[in-house]
């Protein structure tokens, strides 16, 4: 019994339990009788709480009507309903008669902390919508209202479970309910909160989640799936009693007690499948499974084997969960065997507290107490998986960007890969060995340069089996690239990249912007190391930042101006000044890191006359003079180029594109190759015209060279051989 839920006991409680048991039933509503019977498990006094909350919650919502014309208090009772036969405790089933009273109703946190205690509070709150706050779509608003909903859910559990009932009990009432905000909640589910369902082990609510949204998307294909369900049914009738009596029969014969039932497939399920490889019904063979309830692990095995004698078994289609149970702690034996008249059987082998978890998921923790051990091991991975979602809360500060990535971790479909060390990591289907790398650790992740799956090298790239063993080889000076989001498939990795990448991007801002800065400074003749660091303070408490850094890369990131910044520095009397001195131009290597980025468009190398495009949020692209770019906007927003020029000696690769007009001749493409390779200079593609082969031939090639003297050597080499008739520097 939990005191923070008992603490606040109304005032009638000191009454005899069955006095107040015999006064329950005044309310005549079925309903309420109902949940008034199944709240038994719970100590009278709780009971009592509970029945308060009641009261407390029809006198906020009385007045109010759901669309059907019902009072409104009937919605809260079923979701408190729901509650309570999954034996939930006292606060919970309470914050579920309460968990519309502070979006809906006057009624605030703090008064229910006052009446029912502070974790009811929390819980209500939990559940509650951020009406207060504008934002800029829908999209946003639900993106946000779901974030703090996870996060609240982080914390306490018992928030998803009152949250899936409030869903579930909407999606079963919605006939009078606009078709398009139907559609809308109903897409909604299948998007967020059935996957949520499905990986917290609550199969059940999973599956009338997705047939209820089905239902409201498609209206007609439900209605006739339906029927085709229902003739299927009548007509295989004889068919699934003879498997049926066939499974019963070699189990007996094995000397193995189980029980035996068959199963019907979710509609959704089967239309999914339907879509998703593109079948017609009747081709849809296996709309029924079988499920095979068994005494412990080791007769799960035995009655495997005996099945396998039966019907012989679909190659590849057999999965151990038991051995290595899936991510929400689902456990069971999965094989498919070819039946009579070569009819498809799916069966499902368990015992009966996995059948508990199956179905109940984590809610069997309060439903069972024969299941225990497996519960409390269920909880350790769901806090596991609740507590990745807090981390990449951290560090995702966009509210559509940590559901985006939410909602990649609701579809795992898992794969399971070995570390060389032997331990399992489950990871979604068609994820690759950079989400291995940061699963195993961010660190792991950031420094890998290159993996070796079951002991051959492999690229990051590749994507991971069932049964790998991976390796994964760092370096100390590693980085994390920008393409490797490309590939990624775990929320984990993608967040653990942007971090990183963003981290780099600031203190490559930084550096750009110290540099812009010091270059203002000195026009207006002010040496940037005399300026006092009283002088400093002032200006960043003035302009509500942190830090000189913060200063530096907002000016870098082009939020604020070099030339603001050096004025309000100057602008104090204990700034030294001499007399002013030309602006000097901005001096780059090209390899500065994020805030200095070559433009595509030209691809400018050391010798080209270049200049400097500052852009809000994006740093400085650097483009050369003859770009079009530069002569479309330089006259239009003169205030965001800033003049820049070349280190002396970069001593760095740059890429550029180069266009060979050539006889069509046999070998002409190897030597080419072989005189790019001989003017010292690498090549990154090679590409041919696509037209029709003729006379000539265009090769396009993205070679790396120092600068333009080497590129000037480059087309020399080139022009000297025969066959080549024109080259060219290919720029936008």
């Amino acid at each position: 019994m939990n005191t923070d839920a008992t603490a606040a006991k109304p005032a009638d409680t000191t009454a005899d339990p069955l006095q107040q048991q015999a006064s329950i039933y005044q309310n005549e509503d079925p309903a309420y009788r109902v949940f008034v019977d199944t709240l038994s498990y719970l100590e009278p006094d709780e009971i009592a709480l509970v029945l308060e909350a009641y009261r407390f919650s029809e006198a906020a919502h009385e007045g109010q009507k759901r669309l059907s014309g019902e009072p409104y208090i009937t919605h809260p009772l079923a979701v408190a309903g729901a509650l309570a036969e999954w034996r939930m405790d006292a606060q919970a089933v309470i914050a579920a008669l309460l968990h519309d009273v502070m979006e809906d109703t006057a009624v605030s946190k703090t008064e229910i902390a006052e009446r029912f205690g502070k974790q009811v509070a929390e819980l209500v709150d939990g559940l509650s919508k951020l009406e207060r706050i504008e934002f800029q779509s829908y999209q946003d608003a639900q993106a946000e209202n779901f974030r703090k909903m996870l996060m609240a859910m982080a914390h306490d559990l018992r928030i998803v479970l009152i949250k899936l009932a409030d869903r579930l009990h909407n999606l079963q009432t919605m006939a009078a309910v606009r078709p398009d905000k139907r559609r809308r909640v109903a897409h909604e589910t299948l998007e967020i909160y059935a996957p949520i369902a499905t990986r917290l082990g609550l199969n059940n609510i999973s599956r009338q989640l997705q047939d209820l949204s089905f239902k409201h998307i498609h209206p007609m294909r439900f209605r006739v799936l339906t029927r085709a369900v229902k003739a299927v049914r009548g007509n295989r009738r004889e068919l699934l009693s003879k498997i049926l009596n066939g499974i019963r029969n070699k189990l007996r014969d094995a000397k193995i007690e189980a029980g035996v039932f068959g199963r019907e497939k979710s509609l959704y399920s089967i239309y999914h499948k339907m879509v998703e490889k593109h079948l017609s019904f009747s081709q849809v063979l296996d709309i029924y499974g079988f499920r095979i309830i068994v005494r412990d692990d080791p007769t799960c095995y035995k009655a495997l084997g005996a099945l396998h004698s039966l019907y012989k078994p679909v190659p590849g289609k057999f999965k151990d969960y038991i051995a290595i149970p899936k991510g929400n702690g689902y456990q069971s034996l999965h094989t498919t065997l070819i039946g009579p008249y070569g009819t498809p059987v799916e069966i499902q082998i368990r015992t009966q507290s996995m059948h508990h978890v199956a179905e109940e998921g984590i809610a069997s923790h309060w439903l069972y107490k024969d299941s225990e051990e497996s519960g409390a091991d269920l909880q350790v991975k769901t806090h596991k998986w609740l507590q990745s979602l807090l981390e990449l809360q951290s560090s995702t500060g966009d509210s559509s960007e940590f559901l985006e990535h939410v909602k990649v971790d609701l579809f795992p479909d898992e794969v399971y890969v070995f570390t060389p060390k032997g331990k399992i990591l489950a990871l979604p289907r068609g994820a690759t060995v950079i989400d291995f790398a940061y699963a195993v650790h961010t660190d792991i992740g950031h420094r890998c340069v290159a993996a070796r799956i079951d002991h051959e090298l492999i690229p990051l790239s590749a994507e991971l089996a069932n049964g790998n063993q991976v390796e994964i080889i760092t370096a100390p000076h590693a980085n994390p690239n920008p393409a490797w989001l490309t590939y990624v498939k775990t929320s984990r990795a993608r967040s653990k990249i942007r971090q990183f990448l963003k981290a780099m991007q600031q203190d490559g801002s930084s550096v750009l912007g110290e540099n812009m800065l010091n270059q203002e400074l000195q026009a207006l003749g002010v040496v940037p190391a005399e300026i006092p660091v009283t002088v400093w303070e002032r200006v960043i408490r003035d302009s509500k930042k942190k830090s000189r850094r913060e200063i530096f890369a907002d000016i870098g990131l082009g939020r604020s101006l070099a030339a603001v910044f050096a004025r309000r520095l100057v602008a104090h009397d204990e700034v030294p000044q001499a007399a002013a001195s030309a602006t000097m131009p901005l001096v780059i290597r090209g390899t500065e890191g994020m805030a200095i980025q070559l433009a595509s468009c030209c691809q400018p190398i050391p010798g080209d006359p270049i200049i400097g495009l500052l852009r809000k949020g994006q740093g400085l692209r650097i483009h050369t003079h003859a770009c079009p770019v530069v002569r479309k906007s330089r006259s239009s927003e003169p205030q965001n180029w800033i003049h820049v020029e070349w280190e002396p000696d970069p001593g760095q690769f740059f890429d550029v594109r180069i266009k060979v007009t050539a006889k069509n001749v046999r070998g002409l493409l190897g030597r080419v190759a072989t005189g790019i390779s001989q003017a010292g200079a690498n090549i990154e593609h090679v590409g041919m015209d696509g037209k029709k082969p003729g006379l000539f031939t265009e090769l396009h090639f993205l070679v790396q060279v120092s600068g333009r003297p080497h590129l000037a050597k480059l087309m020399r080499v080139l022009r000297g051989i025969s066959d080549v008739v024109r080259i060219v520097r290919e720029q936008e």
